[in-house]
């Protein structure tokens, strides 16, 4: 009931995920990135704790692998699926035996796609072709970019109704953190849209919090 891609940039360091399903508010539960250390996804039957605890494995020096390895001693995690990308591009997974539906992983140059409930499961692998085809793009752009190509190849069995896009970059708060948390019909396709009208203003809003001097105006009423 979910699909996913976890990447990061070689270029700028950048780690994100985006991620669709067909349940509400996505992104409140299952994607998790942290500047400097890694990306996350945890997913399927979603045990949101299991994405500080990868994260916090990544920051104390551990790699993916190693801090995947750690997050499946935990109790459940037969029902769990997870994506891991680590600052250094290395990626890890891991899928319970108790995963639904057809489902599938696929790896890349930094970056690794997963999916449950599939409609195919050459779903991830389209994700992966997808991200990696687009190297000199903005992070956020290329996984979205994956996701909506993962969606155009049959997605999940069922219509998804939420989305969200979160990157990290060199502050202590996501640089890009958007979301659908519940659509009809085009999550993803809204969350670009989403993505369209957040690019421009991107560096402003980081303007505001280094120096708000030197910020552009607010563009309301009462702001000279």
């Amino acid at each position: 009931m979910t699909f996913s891609i976890a990447g990061r940039c070689g270029r700028t360091g950048m780690l994100g995920v985006a991620i669709t399903t067909s349940s509400i508010s996505v992104g409140a539960r299952c994607p998790w990135v942290r500047a400097g250390c890694g990306a996350v996804s945890t997913q399927n039957i979603t045990d949101p704790e299991l994405g500080p605890v990868i994260l916090d494995a990544l920051a104390a020096g551990r790699g993916a692998e190693e801090a995947v390895a750690e997050a499946v001693r935990r109790p459940h995690i037969e029902y769990r699926q997870l994506t891991v990308v680590d600052s250094s591009g290395e990626v890890a997974h891991f899928t319970g035996e108790h995963i639904l539906g057809i489902h599938a992983v696929a790896q890349g140059d930094g970056c690794v796609a997963a999916g449950n409930l599939l409609a195919h499961d050459g779903v991830a692998r389209v994700m992966v072709e997808t991200f990696t085809a687009a190297a000199g793009r903005h992070l956020a752009q290329r996984l979205l970019d994956a996701l909506a190509a993962g969606v155009d190849c049959g997605g999940e069995q069922g219509p998804v109704h939420s989305a969200a896009l979160t990157v990290a970059h060199e502050q202590s708060w996501p640089l890009v953190d958007l979301r659908v948390d519940w659509e009809d019909d085009g999550p993803v396709a809204r969350l670009q849209k989403l993505w369209r009208a957040y690019e421009p203003q991107m560096e402003d809003y980081l303007t505001r919090a280094a120096n708000p001097a030197a910020a552009p105006s607010y563009g309301v009423a009462g702001d000279p």
